[in-house]
C-alpha cells in the first residue's frame, strides 16, 4: 500500500531506503526536542515568572513536529522533510518578545497563528512566486546570518562563556567552571563530528556530555522515562494583545523568517533531490509550502512557535530519501518520544547553550554567496547581521536593512527597477518605529 501512495519506482527508491532516510533526518534535528522548551522556558536563567511553561513546550514541540511530519509525508508525498518549530524564531519570541518587550506567552501565541494563517493565505496565492522573486539573495542571506548571530550571542550566554558587565556590556565568563569547560568541548565535539560526517552530531554531543555531567554529579539527573507533561498552553491566546501596531512588527517578523526560511530550505532540498525542472522551477513546491503554513497554525494552537521546514532534511535526502516517507518515519520517531520529558529537565544549560552556538554556526556560514562585489547588496545584509545581536531583536535588523536597502536605491538612481516589495516592507518598517 505505501509502495504505491509514495510511488517509490518512480523516485528511484524503496520502503527500507526511506526509512533509514528518516532514521538519518530525525538524529540530525531530534536536538530541537530539548533545545526548544529550554530556549522558550528561559530554563538558563532560572524560573522567570513570564516565560513558557517547560513541559508544555516540550510536549506541545513533538506534537506539531510530529503532525507537521505526517502532513507533508501524507500531503506532500514527494517531499522527504523534517519539520519542527524553527530555531532562531523561538529565541526571538523568546527572548525578545516576550523577555523584551514584555509580552505574555499567550499575546506570542496569538501572533505566531495569525502570521501561520497569513503564511497559509500566501501559499494559496500568487503573493507566493512575487515574494520569493522580490527580495534580493544578499538581503535574504544577511538576514538569516544576523539571525546567527543573535543565537550565537545567546548560546554563548547560555554557556557562561560571555557575562554581562557595566563597562563593556559583555566579557569573558568564568572559564574554569567545570560545566562551562563541558559545554566548550560539547561545541567542539560537534563541529568535529560533523568533519568526520557523523550523522547526529548535536543530539550525541548534547547526550554524551550531559552524561558526563551526571555521572560527575556536576548536574542533577532526573531520569529517563516518565508521564507526558501536560499541554499548558494549548489553545492559550490573547489576540487582544495581538492587536495592536506594537505587534504588527513582530508578526510581519514571525511572516518573513518563515516563509524565506521554508522556501530556502525547499529549494536547498529540491536541488539535491532532482525537483528542479529544465526551466528552473521547483516541482510541487505549492504542496510542500502549504504543508509547512499549516504546520505552523497547528503549532500555535498546540502551543509552541513557528513550525517550519528543517534544512537538517538533507541528511535524509542525502542518505536517499525522496519521498513523503522519510517525513512520516521522522514523525513517527518524534512521536515515540513523548515520554523523554525527565531527560529533558536533566540537561545541563550549558551543554544546550554549545548546541545553539553551534545551530548559529550553521546560519552564519551562508554568508559567502552575499554579493559582496557591490556594496549597495552587501552593507544592508552586513546591517542586518551586525543590529541583530547588538539590538537584541530580529525585527529590529530586518527593519534597518530594509530601510537602508531601499534609501541606497533611491540615492542611486534604482527606484524605478526596484521591486515594490522593497518599498512596502521599508514603509512598514518606518511606520513601526514611529508606534514602538
Amino acid at each position: 500500500m505505501l509502495e504505491n501512495y509514495f510511488n517509490y519506482k518512480k523516485h528511484k527508491t524503496d520502503f527500507k531506503t526511506e526509512v533509514m532516510a528518516g532514521v538519518a533526518t530525525f538524529l540530525t534535528m531530534a536536538y530541537i526536542m530539548f533545545l526548544n522548551p529550554f530556549i522558550l522556558s528561559g530554563e538558563f536563567a532560572g524560573p522567570e515568572k513570564g516565560f513558557f511553561d517547560f513541559g508544555g513546550i516540550f510536549t506541545a514541540t513533538i506534537l506539531a513536529t510530529s503532525f507537521a511530519c505526517f502532513l507533508m509525508g501524507f500531503y506532500g508525498k514527494s517531499w522527504p522533510i523534517g519539520l519542527a518549530p524553527g530555531m532562531g524564531i523561538n529565541a526571538f519570541v523568546a527572548f525578545g518578545v516576550v523577555g523584551g518587550m514584555g509580552y505574555t506567552p499567550q499575546a506570542a501565541l496569538g501572533a505566531t497563528l495569525i502570521a501561520g494563517i497569513l503564511f497559509l493565505i500566501i501559499s494559496l496565492t500568487p503573493i507566493r512566486a512575487w515574494l520569493i522573486n522580490s527580495i534580493p539573495k544578499s538581503l535574504k542571506l544577511g538576514i538569516g546570518a544576523g539571525i546567527g548571530l543573535f543565537l550565537s550571542i545567546i548560546g554563548l550566554e547560555i554557556m557562561g562563556v560571555v557575562a554581562d558587565d557595566p563597562v563593556t556590556l559583555v566579557t569573558l565568563g568564568n572559564l574554569k567552571d567545570p560545566l562551562i569547560i563541558l559545554g566548550c568541548l560539547a561545541f567542539v565535539s560537534m563541529i568535529v563530528m560533523e568533519k568526520l560526517n557523523i550523522k547526529g552530531n548535536i543530539i550525541i554531543g548534547i547526550i554524551a556530555f550531559s552524561i558526563i555531567a551526571w555521572v560527575s554529579g556536576l548536574q542533577k539527573f532526573n531520569g529517563i522515562i516518565g508521564p507526558i507533561p501536560p499541554m499548558t498552553h494549548l489553545l492559550d491566546f490573547d489576540f487582544n494583545a495581538v492587536l495592536t501596531a506594537g505587534m504588527s512588527s513582530i508578526i510581519f517578523t514571525l511572516l518573513f523568517i518563515d516563509f524565506f526560511d521554508t522556501t530556502g530550505t525547499l529549494t536547498s532540498v529540491a536541488n539535491v533531490s532532482g525537483k528542479v525542472d529544465k526551466q528552473g522551477k521547483v516541482e510541487d513546491i505549492g504542496k510542500a509550502m502549504l504543508s509547512d503554513s499549516v504546520g505552523t497554525v497547528a503549532g500555535a494552537l498546540l502551543g509552541t512557535t513557528t513550525v517550519t521546514s528543517y534544512v537538517e532534511s538533507g541528511a535524509g535526502v542525502k542518505a536517499g530519501g525522496r519521498t513523503g516517507m522519510t517525513s512520516v518515519v521522522i514523525g513517527v520517531l518524534f512521536l515515540a518520544c513523548l515520554f523523554l520529558a525527565p531527560i529533558a529537565t536533566s540537561l545541563p544549560k550549558q551543554i544546550d547553550g554549545a548546541a545553539l552556538l553551534y545551530v548559529a554556526v550553521l546560519f552564519v556560514r551562508n554568508i559567502v554567496d552575499i554579493e559582496w562585489d557591490d556594496i549597495a547588496e552587501s552593507a544592508p545584509a552586513v546591517l542586518a547581521m551586525i543590529a541583530m545581536p547588538l539590538t537584541y531583536s530580529i525585527s529590529y535588523g530586518i527593519a534597518l536593512s530594509f530601510i537602508s536597502y531601499a534609501l541606497i536605491k533611491i540615492f542611486t538612481g534604482k527606484f524605478s527597477s526596484t521591486s515594490s516589495a522593497i518599498w512596502i516592507i521599508a514603509i512598514l518598517s518606518v511606520i513601526s518605529f514611529v508606534v514602538a
